[in-house]
């Protein structure tokens, strides 16, 4: 099974489309804050949260139930495509329904070898693949920007070092990130 979680008006052919709300005519209504999920272990090869999963989990415990089901659901192998808005872009911050910014590190806190790599070297990163019982490999990482900054990098007007700079300092350069989460799990 394929499953477009959060799609609201963005329905995807081919996918479950799962929406807490009825108005936008989902084929699941459900409340992913509301755990556990109906569906069962290792059903869905893919998840897709397309500018979603920021509306989700303002509350922490809340946040790692989400992640845990999520885990649940995915077949070992299975992925989950996330494209969330960058935190400073006044996308993220202009919407009053965004309660969390999903960044490459919050991902990362789901990467169980990560976190027994953290445990051995006695770092303070919060080791949540082994609170929750998860493991995830963030497979793919990337930053969009806007066309114009682009636009200078492509031509050779700056360096991805200029870049990097902008993107950590600067509000309304990056404007999504988008993940590719990989479910490690043995098989069934």
């Amino acid at each position: 099974m394929k499953f477009n979680m959060g799609c609201g008006l963005n329905k995807m052919p081919g996918f479950v489309n799962v929406d807490a709300y009825a108005v936008a005519e989902p084929d699941e209504v459900w409340d992913l804050e509301q755990t556990p999920w109906p569906w069962p272990d290792n059903c869905a090869e893919q998840v897709m949260f397309i500018h979603s999963l920021e509306h989700m989990g303002g509350d922490p415990k809340v946040f790692l139930a989400i992640m845990t089901e999520l885990y649940r659901i995915l077949q070992p192998g299975g992925h989950a495509i996330i494209h969330v808005p960058h935190p400073r872009h006044d996308h993220f911050l202009g919407d009053p329904t965004h309660v969390r910014p999903i960044l490459p590190a919050t991902l990362r806190l789901f990467d169980r070898q990560l976190n027994e790599l953290w445990r051995e070297r006695g770092n303070a990163n919060t080791p949540l693949a082994l609170y929750t019982g998860v493991d995830f490999h963030l497979a793919e990482s990337r930053t969009m920007v806007v066309s114009e900054v682009y636009q200078k990098l492509a031509k050779g007007d700056m360096t991805t070092q200029d870049l990097d700079a902008m993107v950590q300092h600067q509000f309304n350069i990056a404007y999504e990130f988008q993940f590719k989460l990989v479910a490690r799990k043995p098989e069934a």
